[in-house]
């Protein structure tokens, strides 16, 4: 399975826009690639660059696109 590098920009809450920047075969080759994006992001662009894992491009998008909840933090993780 290869990885998707996308780059993420979400003008409202609800509704996110993503756009395929690159497909590895290897993570590491895709850790790179996603670490140039980030480090060569301006100052004031509000995108994210993420990386993920799987069959093909529409299950990375749809798996992009899901709400997940953040973790409750119990109070001796704090």
């Amino acid at each position: 399975m290869p990885y998707y590098v996308f780059r993420i920009t979400q003008p409202t809450r609800l509704l996110k826009n993503l756009e395929l920047q690159d497909t590895c075969e290897t993570y590491k080759e895709a850790r790179e690639i996603a670490r140039n994006f980030r480090m060569r992001q301006e100052p004031g662009d509000q995108a994210e660059y993420k990386l993920i894992h799987a069959a093909s491009q529409l299950e990375a998008e749809e798996r992009l696109q899901e709400h997940r909840e953040k973790p409750i933090l119990m109070e001796w993780e704090k």
